[in-house]
């Protein structure tokens, strides 16, 4: 229903540049609100029937719009001197269910190198089959999300796992919903940091 573009997007790219890592930041469709789309996401939250058919309208058209990015990135990478086989995409909250679409339901053109989801809304996708050729996960929440969405985080990284996928997950005790890159004085502040120390793990931080 809203779009956190600097706490979770350009604050997030910045620090990734600053490693070397080229960034983009993914403007995706979203559910028509008014002027103030917190105050009508916590009215819309509470009545969970009318939440979920407007989830079930605009989630897709999110989710294609991850795969779209993911593939335009990859085939215009030599334009801008990427590697299109590193094109990884990381999402947090609805932005992490879009990332979960791209990891799960990508084709052969648009396949990233990573997906990395931080407390994302998982539910969606307890029927879907991990890929054969599915890439390694990043997952990341805390426990006391007030969304109640940390068991979507423990399920998506038991799913890889039990397809023998290669996952790392970090659940923090306290750290609320949509921490992001905001400071907090919690261990959640350097999450980015564990995905960074993720992301040379698996040389994607080499040049």
């Amino acid at each position: 229903m809203a779009l956190s573009m600097n706490s979770e997007g350009t604050d997030v790219a910045k620090y990734l540049a600053a490693k070397g890592v080229t960034a983009f930041v993914l403007k995706y469709r979203i559910a028509h609100t008014g002027e103030d789309a917190t105050e009508e996401f916590a009215a819309l939250f509470a009545d969970r029937q009318k939440f979920q058919e407007i989830l079930a309208k605009v989630v897709p058209l999110s989710i294609a719009d991850g795969l779209a990015a993911v593939t335009y990135v990859r085939q215009h990478a030599p334009d801008w001197g990427v590697s299109p086989d590193r094109v990884g995409i990381i999402g947090f909250s609805a932005g992490g269910t879009v990332a979960a679409g791209v990891a799960f339901r990508y084709a052969p053109d648009g396949r990233p190198a990573f997906a990395a989801l931080i407390y994302a809304a998982g539910s969606f996708f307890k029927d879907s089959p991990v890929p054969a050729d599915a890439p390694p996960l990043f997952v990341a929440a805390a426990t006391d999300d007030n969304l109640g969405l940390a068991p979507d985080s423990v399920a998506l990284y038991e799913k890889w796992t039990s397809a023998h996928k290669p996952a790392e997950l970090h659940m923090y005790v306290k750290g609320g919903h949509g921490f992001g890159m905001r400071k907090q004085n919690l261990p959640t502040d350097h999450w980015i940091d564990r995905f960074s120390d993720w992301l040379e793990l698996q040389g994607l931080l080499k040049k």
